[in-house]
């Protein structure tokens, strides 16, 4: 559905963009990572036809942005960078106003698309007296009319508070599982990514260090959370299996070690088993591995 290939920018003569290239499928929820400066919103920019690079293409439902631009950015919807609205204006006029720049406005669609973003009670006040989080829906029902493919996010929770955060978390969840739409965001919130995200890339100084799977981001030495009574003697036994002792409640076995015959193990020894979980290394234990390491990482599925 969508596809980045071989993005350079610079600005300046500083580099922002070296060669970035990933590709979202039809359906799949896509995280953009990387700290302030890595090139997330540039990249976004050049999507969406904002930013020209120096070299690179960007296809979207197979149009190219470059030169098929309208065909392309008509099956996209966007929230980027800070939204911007006519304060003095109510949310319903700016819906009106805004939407008809790029194309018609139903006001059927508009109704739809307001109560599915729960603002139907406030959309007649005006925008000044809308709260962040109020802003955001608004931007996003502007994002959905006319009901795009692809829908592209700018740091869509940045500032948002917990509950709002996990309305927006369900909503666009909601989106691929009940519309099909493909998403692509960038977030400095790890864990959201992580929640969302079916694949993401890394930037890291305008070059992509990794592309994959977010299942795929699990240690290649196993972690155990565990809770063991008596600890010196459930310790003898981790050792025995060659394991290592980490921290107490927390060790590591051979990938080759079956935790099963630990746990006998333990047991047989005396020691109480009150835990004993896999331990995933989560993205943000990853992308850091990645910036301290600052090298591709081998489980790229995509050079």
């Amino acid at each position: 559905m969508l596809e980045v290939s071989g993005l350079w920018k610079q600005f300046g003569g500083k580099p922002a963009l070296e060669d970035v290239s990933f590709t979202v499928k039809k359906g799949e929820i896509y995280g953009l990572l990387g700290h302030n400066g890595a090139g997330k919103s540039t990249t976004l920019g050049i999507i969406l036809g904002m930013v020209e690079p120096q070299r690179g293409s960007v296809t979207i439902g197979g149009f190219d942005v470059g030169r098929e631009r309208a065909q392309a950015l008509g099956k996209v919807g966007a929230i980027f960078e800070s939204p911007a609205f006519y304060e003095y204006l109510s949310g319903w006029d700016n819906l009106r106003i805004l939407t008809s720049y790029s194309g018609g406005f139903n006001k059927a669609d508009a109704r739809e698309v307001v109560e599915r973003v729960g603002l139907t009670k406030r959309i007649d006040s005006k925008v000044r007296t809308y709260s962040h989080g109020m802003r955001q829906r608004l931007a996003l029902a502007q994002a959905l009319l006319p009901e795009p493919e692809v829908l592209l996010l700018d740091e869509p929770t940045d500032g948002l508070d917990p509950e709002g955060i996990h309305w927006f978390r369900e909503f666009i969840l909601g989106l691929r599982r009940d519309r099909g739409m493909t998403v692509l965001f960038n977030s400095h919130l790890l864990g959201e990514v992580e929640i969302m995200c079916d694949r993401v890339a890394i930037l890291r100084e305008g070059k992509r260090i990794h592309e994959g799977s977010v299942r795929d981001l699990s240690s290649d030495v196993p972690v155990f959370q565990v809770e063991l009574d008596p600890w010196n003697v459930a310790a003898t036994v981790i050792q025995s299996h060659g394991g290592e002792l980490l921290q107490q409640g927390r060790i590591s076995l051979p990938p080759s070690m079956d935790p099963a015959d630990v746990v006998a193990g333990l047991v047989a020894a005396g020691v109480k088993v009150r835990a004993f979980s896999p331990e995933r290394k989560s993205l943000e234990d990853f992308y850091m591995e990645i910036r301290r390491n600052g090298s591709a990482d081998p489980l790229a599925t995509d050079r």
